[in-house]
């Protein structure tokens, strides 16, 4: 079988094309959207923090930049031991996610470059696990956007729903209006995205950006009174669409 049939048949599986007829379609669908790859390394101490700041500073950024790819990298805002690392690499698609990683077990001069992170010997390893999401950008905000300064603070907020069909409709309520609130109050969004694979399934993720947190409880007391999110709320298609909420606060590290 061709890779690229492949692809599109795994999209179909995986939940990254749906047919929903019995709902609204929103947004257009468009495939020309960014594919992220979201890692939360539970690090080994400050040497596994190093070892792991220093591969990809040397291995993993310079590859994936040169292929399109963009990498941000945050720190839980608590410090927290031991130490979590959040890595986000953002793809162009899904076909430059999937040649990238493939690509990354056999390019010999990524493969030199990383040789010491891989060569880590067994009684100092640099993390005791990390876990990996899979995550389609909405059709609403197909692009990654970047903060525009150093710094700040990061919410990222992951949304469970207690079946697919919920999940969904939470994309649609998103794409339908929830974005364009964001917008128009004020917040700074980085990403949203829908899960494909990974924990907390059925679920999706968004990140927003902050100066500080002053400025985040600011303009989350603007959200819930305002006159949108209440006519939006209220609608029945967007009843129990969300059974679950999980909030973490991140600060952007320097070498991403």
């Amino acid at each position: 079988m061709k890779r690229r049939s492949f692809l599109k048949k795994s999209a179909f599986a995986s939940g990254a094309i749906v047919a929903a007829p019995s709902l609204n379609a929103g947004p257009a669908p468009t495939t020309d959207k960014d594919f992220y790859e979201l890692k939360v390394y539970h690090l080994n101490g400050g040497a596994g923090r190093n070892q792991l700041q220093k591969y990809y500073t040397e291995a993993v950024i310079p590859f994936l930049k040169k292929r399109g790819a963009k990498v941000l990298v945050f720190n839980e805002f608590s410090m927290e031991e031991p130490p979590v690392m959040y890595i986000l690499h953002a793809h162009k698609s899904l076909s430059d996610y999937y040649d990238t990683t493939l690509a990354m077990r056999t390019d010999p001069e990524f493969l030199e470059a990383a040789k010491e992170y891989t060569q880590v010997p067994v009684n100092s390893p640099v993390y005791a696990r990390f876990e990996t999401f899979l995550m389609e950008a909405f059709d609403g905000f197909p692009r990654l956007s970047e903060p525009g300064q150093k710094g700040g603070l990061l919410e990222m907020r992951i949304y469970e729903s207690y079946c697919e069909d919920a999940g969904i409709r939470k994309v649609k309520m998103f794409n339908d209006g929830e974005i364009q609130l964001f917008n128009n109050l004020g917040f700074h969004p980085l990403l949203f995205s829908q899960h494909l694979a990974g924990q907390y399934m059925p679920a999706l993720t968004y990140m927003l950006w902050f100066n500080d947190m002053e400025e985040r409880d600011a303009l989350w007391a603007k959200f819930g009174p305002s006159p949108e999110w209440r006519e939006m709320s209220r609608k029945e298609e967007y009843a129990n669409t969300v059974s679950k909420i999980h909030k973490k606060f991140l600060v952007p590290v320097d070498f991403s």
